[in-house]
């Protein structure tokens, strides 16, 4: 039995990817390891990030007298949601999540490996090194770009999240339903609520992915525990330094365009938190939210890096599919036991067009 007859999953993909115009693969690939990360770590972190919504939006997301009983303000959430509305509320918004997430995650990560390409090779030089200003720089541009195109899933995800403890409201029912409800009730204001702040929340990323890239270079060495390390730094550092926004976005994407409208725009809801509930108000949450971003963030990028590696083996003309009983290190052509090309986390080295080196 020849390997292509003992892995026709790889064959397949191997013949798919290496189909692709070699300019058009290093995207693709990019996109296809970035959707695959952000729903792994999504449906991993639904039930925290329920119950942070809830924190954000009505200050506590169970009844005081429930927390009194025993336990913190997660732990008691987590039990409540679970007692009142089963496993289902525990996942309450995974759906637009992955809708979301698939292109957020895909279409970032492509166009902030594309922009890195396009900054390293500006001089010429296809061994230069960015700045943490140039790194910063394809970050606000990705996440922009993802932040304007799936505005509509994430007020779609906030309102199915909160739905429960607000009264007076008919209920939202599935993803596309409740787009096209919004759409047709409150048209593209509704549907694009929270978009300032969530542009403003930009800064997180300029702020995630240049520690990113700096703390993976510094701790390369380290392997797969380095990536953790620097996943979790570089998350928690941007969460805390610009959680507000978060708030704020959240507030304004679950009241949308009522008639009676709670806030009046971004500038009142940040005055009125100010006024009612001081700099507490702008925090609510952000303990759940790092319990939540820290994990998620090790599990993205982790599965990132690795999702990545294994399709550019792939993808590589030099790939073998692998048998289900030979050592993995027989199975590769001598290209592919070159560690220094497809090392497991760091990225891999491009040449003056952006494109992979072979």
């Amino acid at each position: 039995m020849t390997h292509n007859d003992a892995d026709p999953v790889g064959s397949a993909m191997k013949s798919w990817l290496q189909g692709i115009r070699e300019d058009q693969r290093d995207k693709l690939v990019s996109a296809l390891a970035g959707a695959g990360a952000g729903a792994i770590s999504a449906t991993f972190v639904c039930p925290l990030d329920v119950v942070k919504t809830r924190l954000q939006v009505h200050k506590a997301p169970v009844p005081d007298q429930a927390v009194a009983k025993g336990g913190g303000v997660i732990v008691r959430s987590l039990a409540v949601i679970f007692q009142n509305e089963g496993v289902a509320g525990m996942y309450r918004g995974l759906s637009p999540t992955i809708f979301a997430l698939l292109p957020n995650w895909a279409v970032y990560f492509t166009a902030y490996e594309q922009m890195k390409g396009y900054l390293e090779r500006r001089d010429g030089s296809p061994d230069k090194k960015l700045s943490p200003g140039e790194h910063m720089i394809a970050a606000v541009v990705a996440g922009s770009a993802t932040n304007i195109a799936t505005n509509p899933l994430w007020v779609v995800k906030t309102r199915l999240q909160t739905q429960q403890v607000k009264s007076g409201i008919a209920p939202y029912v599935g993803t596309l339903s409740s787009l096209v409800r919004i759409g047709r009730e409150e048209g593209l204001r509704g549907l694009y609520s929270g978009l300032v702040p969530a542009l403003v929340g930009v800064s997180h990323v300029a702020v995630q992915f240049p520690v990113y890239e700096h703390l993976k270079e510094r701790l390369a060495d380290s392997g797969t525990f380095g990536v953790i390390g620097a996943s979790a730094a570089s998350k928690m550092i941007a969460s805390t330094v610009t959680y507000p926004h978060e708030v704020v976005r959240s507030r304004l994407q679950e009241q949308g365009s009522s008639a009676n409208p709670r806030y009046n725009g971004v500038v009142d809801c940040v005055q009125k938190i100010w006024k009612q509930e001081g700099i507490r108000g702008y925090y609510r949450g952000c303990a759940t939210n790092l319990m939540r971003t820290t994990p998620a963030a090790v599990i993205t990028f982790t599965s990132f890096e690795y999702i990545k590696k294994r399709l550019l083996e792939i993808s590589s003309p030099g790939y073998s599919a692998p048998g289900p009983s030979e050592d993995s290190k027989a199975k590769r052509t001598p290209e592919h036991n070159d560690s220094s090309k497809f090392s497991t986390f760091p990225r891999p080295q491009k040449d003056s067009s952006g494109c992979i080196a072979s």
